[in-house]
Order: structure tokens, then C-alpha cells, then sequence
């Protein structure tokens, strides 16, 4: 059984604010717990032993962008694969 939760938002922010909510995703992975929140909804997020990083930065047509994407499996939701470790008899 699958679950389907998101959290989306999108403002223009200065530089300050835009420190202080990576700070806080910081102290999130630190503590390993999460909370995304605006005026809309909110979505709450453990977070495992193990993340996958990604970070791009690009300068293209007079603009700048980086963006940084953090994926793990859920804690919280049942595991998919198989359990135990792997193992080979010959």
C-alpha cells in the first residue's frame, strides 16, 4: 500500500531568509525529524541513516540557480525489498 503526501512552496525570499530555512533544514537532518510548513499545509518527515545528494548549479540566459535534492526511504513506511542480509552457497 502506497502513500502520497507533498509539501510545494514557492516566494521570493532575500538572502537572510533563504539562509536561515537551510540552516533549519540542517537541524532537521541533524535531529532527524523534519517539519515543512507554509500558510497552505504541512508535512512532517523522519529521516534515515543514509541520504542520496544531489546539488546542480547552472548560469544560463542571465539567470542562476542551484538546486539541491536530498532522497531516502521512509522510515516510517514498510520496507519493499527483501530483509536479512544477502547470501551465496556454492
Amino acid at each position: 500500500m502506497s502513500s502520497h503526501e507533498r509539501f510545494s512552496h514557492e516566494s521570493l525570499q532575500d538572502a537572510k531568509t533563504i539562509k536561515t530555512l537551510l540552516d533549519a533544514l540542517s537541524k532537521g537532518f541533524s535531529k532527524g525529524e523534519m517539519t515543512l510548513s507554509d500558510d497552505e499545509g504541512a508535512l512532517v518527515m523522519q529521516t534515515a541513516d543514509l541520504l542520496t545528494i544531489r546539488i546542480k548549479g547552472e548560469r544560463l540566459d542571465g539567470h542562476c540557480s542551484v538546486s539541491l535534492r536530498v532522497v531516502w526511504p521512509d522510515p516510517e513506511a514498510a520496507p519493499s525489498g527483501s530483509s536479512g542480509k544477502p547470501r551465496i552457497d556454492s
